[in-house]
C-alpha cells in the first residue's frame, strides 16, 4: 500500500503529511461490497427523504410556518452532512486506493463538524419554537416572526461555524508523521489525534470543552423548554388537546434522543479501551443512519406532514389525469 507521506522532516521528528489513507469499515474484500451496497442504499434514502421534505415544505402553503422552516434547514443539513461522508466512503469501499489529500481531509472535517454542530443548535431552536407555540399560543405568530426565524437560523449557522473552525484549527495544528493511516472511514477527531506525533493533551481539552459547552448548552435549552411544555400540557383539560399538544413535540423529542445519545456516547465519554470497530459502527449510525431517519421521524409521526404529502400526491395525480 502506497502512502502519501513525504520524507521532509518537520519539527518534533515528524514527517510532513500530504494526505491520509482510510482503513475503512473492514479489510475483508468480500464485506466491502456489502458495505458499498449498504452505504449506497442509506445515502439514496437520505437524499430522497430529505430533499422530498424540503420540496414538500416549499410547495405546501399549510407548512409555511416557523416549525417547518426550521425543519427544512434540518433536512438541508442532513443532505450536506451525509454527502460529506457517504460518497467518499462508498468509493473507498470499492477501490484499492483509499487515500484523501490533506486539504480534502481538512474540508471534510470542517463540513462534518459544521453540520453536526449546526444540527445541535437547530434542535435547540426547534425546542424553543415548540415552547412558544404551546406555552404562549396567542403571542406565537408575533414573537416567531419571519425575521426572528431567520435570525435564529443565522445564529445557529454562526455558532456552528465558530465551533467547526475551532475544532478544525485545533486538530490540524497537530503534527502528523508516525503514520498517515486513519483507522476510520472519514476524517474524525479521535483517529487524527491517534496518528499525531504531537502532544495533544491541550488539543483534547479544547475539543472536549467546546463540545461540552455546545452539547450541554443546547441540552439545557431543550430541557428547560420541555419542562415548561410539560406543565403547560398538564394544564390542558381535554384529553384531545393534550394529545394534540404532545404529538407536535413527539417527533422532535425522538430526533433529539437519538442524536444526542449517540454524540454523547461517542465524544463526551472519557477515552477508554473500547473497540475501534464498535466506534466505527456508532459513527455510521450518526453520520449516515440518523440523517436518513430524520425525515421518516418527522413524516410518520406528524399528521400535518402526512396530510401535506397526500394533498401534493393527489394534486399531481389530478393534474396528470387532466
Amino acid at each position: 500500500m502506497n502512502t502519501t507521506v513525504t520524507g521532509e522532516m518537520a519539527p518534533g521528528n515528524c514527517t510532513t503529511v500530504t494526505g491520509f489513507i482510510f482503513r475503512g469499515i473492514t479489510d475483508n474484500s468480500k464485506l466491502q461490497n456489502i458495505v458499498f451496497v449498504f452505504f449506497f442504499a442509506v445515502y439514496f434514502c437520505t437524499l430522497v427523504g430529505n430533499v422530498g421534505m424540503i420540496l414538500l415544505i416549499r410547495v405546501d402553503s399549510q407548512l409555511h410556518s416557523s416549525m417547518y422552516f426550521f425543519l427544512s434547514h434540518l433536512s438541508l443539513l442532513d443532505v450536506v452532512y451525509s454527502s460529506v461522508i457517504a460518497p467518499k466512503a462508498m468509493v473507498s469501499s470499492l477501490v484499492k486506493s483509499k487515500d484523501i489529500s490533506f486539504p480534502g481531509c481538512v474540508v471534510q472535517f470542517f463540513l462534518f463538524s459544521f453540520c453536526a454542530n449546526n444540527e445541535l443548535c437547530l434542535l435547540a431552536v426547534m425546542a424553543y419554537d415548540r415552547f412558544m407555540a404551546i406555552c404562549k399560543p396567542l403571542l406565537y405568530n408575533v414573537i416567531m416572526s419571519k425575521r426572528v426565524c431567520f435570525q435564529l437560523v443565522a445564529g445557529s449557522y454562526l455558532c456552528a461555524c465558530v465551533n467547526a473552525t475551532v475544532h478544525t484549527c485545533t486538530v490540524f495544528s497537530l503534527s502528523f508523521g508516525h503514520s498517515n493511516i486513519l483507522d476510520h472511514f472519514f476524517c474524525d477527531i479521535r483517529p487524527l489525534q491517534e496518528i499525531s506525533c504531537s502532544n495533544f493533551r491541550i488539543n483534547k481539552l479544547v475539543h472536549f470543552t467546546f463540545a461540552a459547552i455546545e452539547t450541554i448548552g443546547t441540552i439545557l435549552i431543550i430541557l428547560i423548554s420541555y419542562i415548561y411544555i410539560i406543565f403547560a400540557i398538564l394544564r390542558i383539560r381535554s384529553t384531545a388537546g393534550r394529545h394534540k399538544a404532545f404529538s407536535t413535540c413527539a417527533s422532535h423529542l425522538t430526533a433529539v434522543s437519538i442524536l444526542y445519545g449517540t454524540l454523547i456516547f461517542t465524544y463526551l465519554r472519557p477515552s477508554s479501551g473500547s473497540s475501534v470497530d464498535w466506534e466505527k459502527m456508532v459513527a455510521v449510525f450518526y453520520t449516515l443512519v440518523i440523517p436518513m431517519l430524520n425525515p421518516l421521524i418527522y413524516s410518520l409521526r406528524n399528521k400535518e406532514v402526512k396530510d401535506a404529502l397526500r394533498r401534493t400526491i393527489c394534486q399531481k395525480i389530478i393534474s396528470h389525469c387532466m
